[in-house]
């Protein structure tokens, strides 16, 4: 069969291509759980009543922050140089948690994907987090200073645009400057359950949608808003069980969600979604 060649990568998504290149020398492993958003949900109507609207991926950036301070060891990343038989393995960790989230943008016409770094991710409020989220999300995210290398990079030539990747990787401090320390990654505005990439961090995140399934409530199955939550650590840099412990918090995080007092919003009423789910759920199993 005569095949004729296809049309270049468009130069939106050259940095992209550049990434992948690098992030091929991860070791990623894949973790996934079930992540009850009943309180999410509630603490998103009652903000609404208020007049304040909160994405699900600011509640997920939110727990991420605090789940990486208490777990530091997994909010880190493999040094640069490594493999190479002339380095020893080095790991670099990272005090403040910065977040790279991945946005879906259309630039001139063409679909591309742009990381968007939110800083200081412990100590953030779900406000603040919400207010950059919306900021990156603006019809005119692409043009935005923070983008500027990565519109250098369909510029130039592909030698010198890997080339240009290539150095920016050399000087660790920069790195949670330009690909955050925690990668963040979310679907659910589409049909999509749950999935799995490799940011280039120790871990990355990925959010499917959320969608009515059955759970057990007090011996009762009942419909509950689940979305499902994956987890892809570089082996490299952690072990499975740092990772465990990790998606574990991030979970407990989330469905214990209450913070409506401290962002200036009525705290919802949970009763009747105040049941200890995640026991009921049997979520809450013994290590094997």
């Amino acid at each position: 069969m005569n095949s004729a060649p296809g049309p270049h990568v468009e130069r939106r998504r050259r940095h992209t291509l550049y990434f992948l290149e690098w992030a091929a020398s991860q070791r990623p492993v894949h973790l996934d759980t079930e992540v009850d958003m009943t309180r999410v949900q509630a603490h998103r109507a009652a903000a609404r009543v208020q007049g304040t609207r909160y994405s699900v991926v600011s509640y997920l950036l939110h727990a991420t922050g605090r789940a990486l301070a208490r777990h530091p060891a997994a909010n880190a990343v493999m040094a640069p140089g490594w493999p190479s038989p002339l380095r020893r393995p080095r790991v670099m960790r990272f005090g403040s948690v910065t977040a790279k989230l991945a946005l879906d943008r259309t630039v001139d016409g063409e679909r591309t994907v742009l990381s968007a770094l939110l800083p200081g991710l412990e100590d953030a409020s779900l406000a603040e987090i919400q207010r950059n989220v919306d900021r990156y999300r603006g019809q005119e995210a692409a043009q935005l200073p923070e983008f500027k290398g990565v519109r250098m990079l369909g510029r130039l030539p592909v030698p010198l645009g890997r080339a240009a990747f290539a150095a920016v990787l050399r000087d660790p401090c920069r790195r949670p400057a330009v690909f955050g320390t925690v990668s963040v990654s979310s679907l659910g505005h589409s049909d999509v359950d749950g999935f799995h990439s490799a940011g280039g961090t120790a871990v990355t995140l990925c959010a499917g949608r959320i969608l009515d399934r059955p759970v057990v409530r007090d011996g009762r199955i009942e419909p509950a808003p689940v979305m499902r939550l994956g987890l892809t650590f570089d082996h490299r840099v952690i072990d499975g069980a740092t990772a465990a412990d990790v998606l574990s918090d991030l979970r407990h995080s989330m469905e214990d969600f209450d913070d409506g007092s401290r962002e200036g919003v009525p705290g919802p009423d949970l009763r009747g979604a105040d049941h200890d789910h995640r026991t009921a759920r049997g979520l809450e199993q013994s290590p094997t």
